[in-house]
Formats: structure tokens, C-alpha cells, sequence
């Protein structure tokens, strides 16, 4: 009995000991938070995407209170979210900043040439490293939904093993652009409505034997509409920087040969009925 009072005893001293020993720890030792953080913290979607370039929204709000980088620079606020945080702060909002993804490419299943026996890897990154994947252009979408795994909103679907972005739901954050091993995915200023759907350098010729929504180079677009578009080699696209960015008008009169001219919507609407009566 003795010897259960004097193990009670140092338990209870070492238990006085530690506590007092942490407090003064935490009194000495603890970092004070930045009231300004919190208050931007609150006011954040809290979506953690890393579309501002942060590592969360912790960093970023550090980073908004210290004066490093603007409250537009949140892709998943709002207007009036950047605007309440920078008159919590006392700061410049900051320009228009919205971006969205786009899909470079039109090769789905009846566009490209697909391989008939393919047994290999069911992950872009894996499979783009071994074989390069079920299609044979060796520059296109992959179409295994490493991108759609990535969104952590829902914006992109596979359709017909082509990757295609939900704009309406798309805020830009960049993670199916770090997610697509092959750099099919860009982020475009989100007021725009036509782009390119095709990311293959290889000439016209090559092109049309792998897929038949790519671009082939023809310059149609670069030539009607000098400004709004830029062709590289045989790959045009669109001059995002343009003052006037390309929409249906320009879409209608260029009538690009291929189809890989195209609006999101069209695109969109084309993915979403390719293959119908065909036998599968």
C-alpha cells in the first residue's frame, strides 16, 4: 500500500514539474499570430487549391498581409471577396486576374488514330514514360483523367478518352496543368472563348495521319485576323494578349479546315456527340 502512495506521489510531482516547465515554455517561447491573417484567412474561400502560387491559403494569406502579392491573386475568390479583403487591409485589390483551363486538343477516340491492342498503363505520367500511351499522336491528351483526378472542383470530364474542362466550373487554379505530362493544358484569360484545340508541332502531313481535328498549319486564321492569332512553325493559336480576343464571328468567317478552331462550347457540343450511330 505504501508503495502505491509513493508512486502517486512522483506522478504527481513529475505531472507539476512538466506542467510548469510547458507553461513556461509556451509564455517564453510561443509566436504570436498576425491578427491580419486571420481576418484574411476568414475571408478566403478556404478551397486550399494553390492556384495563387502558394503552397495553401495560410501562405497566401501570410503572404497578402505582408504585403507580398495582392488579394486578386486568389483564383477561387470572388470579386467582392478581393474587394473586402483589400478593405480589411487597407490595400489595392489588385487587377483582373481570372484565368481558366483549356484543353489544347481535339484528339478523342474518332479523331486520332488509336492502337488497336493496348494493354499498357492506365495513368497519364506512367504512360506517357512507357509506350507513350493508347494514341498515336505522341503530343496530344492521353485521355486517362490524371487532369480530372487532379481538379479538386469537378471541372474536367473525359469524354471519349479526351479530357475537356467545365468552364462554368473551372477557377484556374493550375492543378491539371501540373498534372498533364505532356503540357496539352494551358491557362487562358477567363473572357476567352475560342481557342486552338490542337498542341502538336509535327507538320500538317504528319499531323493529318494521326488525327483529323488537328492543326495543320494552313495560317487561314493568322491571316484574316493578324492580331488575334500566331502561328509557330505549323501550329497557330491564339494571341491571348490580343485587345480584342477571337469569339464566334471570327470562328465563322476563318472556317478552319480542320475544326480545331473552335469555341468551348462548340468544342464542347462536338466532344458530347462524337460517335453517335457509329457501332462501338
Amino acid at each position: 500500500m505504501s508503495g502505491l502512495i509513493v508512486s502517486a506521489l512522483v506522478m504527481g510531482v513529475l505531472a507539476l514539474v512538466l506542467g510548469t516547465a510547458i507553461g513556461i515554455f509556451v509564455k517564453f517561447f510561443k509566436v504570436k499570430s498576425d491578427p491580419r491573417v486571420e481576418l484574411v484567412l476568414e475571408l478566403l474561400p478556404g478551397a486550399n487549391c494553390g492556384g495563387c502560387g502558394c503552397a495553401g491559403c495560410a501562405d497566401f494569406a501570410k503572404a497578402v498581409a505582408s504585403g507580398k502579392l495582392q488579394p486578386n491573386r486568389c483564383p477561387v475568390s470572388s470579386r467582392e471577396q478581393v474587394n473586402a479583403i483589400a478593405f480589411a487591409l487597407g490595400v489595392d485589390p489588385g487587377e483582373g486576374f481570372a484565368r481558366r483551363a483549356v484543353v489544347c486538343c481535339s484528339g478523342d477516340k474518332y479523331q486520332t488514330q488509336m492502337r488497336k491492342f493496348y494493354n499498357g498503363a492506365i495513368d497519364c505520367a506512367a504512360a506517357n514514360m512507357i509506350g507513350g500511351g493508347p494514341k498515336g499522336c505522341r503530343y496530344g491528351c492521353i485521355g486517362m483523367g490524371n487532369c480530372a483526378h487532379a481538379c479538386p472542383f469537378g471541372a474536367i470530364e473525359v469524354i471519349n478518352s479526351l479530357a475537356v474542362v467545365h468552364q462554368e466550373l473551372c477557377v484556374g487554379c493550375g492543378k491539371c496543368v501540373t498534372a498533364c505530362p505532356r503540357g496539352v493544358i494551358k491557362l487562358v484569360p477567363a473572357n476567352s472563348s475560342a481557342h486552338v484545340y490542337c498542341n502538336s508541332p509535327e507538320k500538317g502531313a504528319t499531323k493529318r495521319s494521326l488525327c483529323h481535328g488537328g492543326c495543320i498549319g494552313c495560317g487561314k486564321c493568322e491571316r484574316a485576323y493578324p492580331d488575334q492569332f500566331t502561328k509557330t512553325g505549323f501550329l497557330a493559336s491564339v494571341n491571348y494578349e490580343a485587345e480584342k480576343l477571337p469569339g464566334a464571328e471570327e470562328i465563322e468567317a476563318i472556317k478552319c479546315p480542320t475544326g480545331a478552331l473552335a469555341s468551348e462550347a462548340g468544342h464542347y457540343e462536338s466532344e458530347k456527340n462524337a460517335g453517335k450511330g457509329e457501332n462501338k
